[in-house]
């Protein structure tokens, strides 16, 4: 992954446990998804990964050695460009109850346990992708909206300085309001 990666418009899941058979596991789940998987086997590796490549939620394994689950996750929510990712914590079934109130004060967006249901994880990281998606959508609209709004104010502002000119050409400002008219006009029809 390039850096530029990280500005695609494409996401992936972000799979971070130290486990390897945790990481087959959840790959086999969520290959269906046909989204990219990528792999992280600790919470430093997570982070690096995040900085190169935009993902659209992030599976996290609360057990980890040296930077554990909680730790990743905290310094996931202080990045500016991270601080949006969901997370969705995973930990095995005899971890301490208080795990899932953590995780959550930490801000994870969901709380599994292990052995997950495979149908109901490839359904929480499926509203996570659409979520996404939808995001990305609605950032394109307003940047396509913010090109508009400042090329209109562009023209309006060559028309108001030919406007003030001692004797304005009205021919060709009749023109450029028709023109100004126009692209209002079929910026409104999308």
């Amino acid at each position: 992954m390039t850096p530029q990666d990280r500005t695609d418009h494409s996401a992936g899941i972000l799979l971070v446990d130290d486990m390897e058979d945790n990481l087959i596991a959840l790959e086999a789940v969520l290959a269906s998804l046909n989204e990219p998987l990528v792999r992280a086997r600790s919470g430093e590796e997570a982070m690096k990964a995040l900085l190169r490549h935009r993902f659209a939620v992030v599976l996290l394994d609360i057990r980890m050695p040296g930077m554990d689950g909680f730790e990743t996750a905290a310094h996931i929510k202080r990045l500016d460009q991270t601080k949006d990712v969901p997370i969705i914590f995973l930990t095995g079934t005899d971890s301490d109850t208080g795990y899932a109130f953590r995780g959550y004060a930490t801000g994870a967006a969901d709380y599994l346990t292990k052995p997950f249901d495979p149908w109901v994880l490839r359904a929480k990281v499926s509203v996570f992708l659409d979520l996404h998606r939808k995001t990305q959508q609605l950032a394109n609209l307003l940047a396509r909206q913010q090109e508009h709004t400042e090329q209109v104010s562009s023209r309006l502002a060559t028309l108001e300085k030919q406007l003030t000119r001692p004797t304005p050409d009205l021919p060709e400002i009749r023109i450029q309001l028709e023109n100004l008219r126009a692209l209002i006009t079929s910026d409104q029809a999308d």
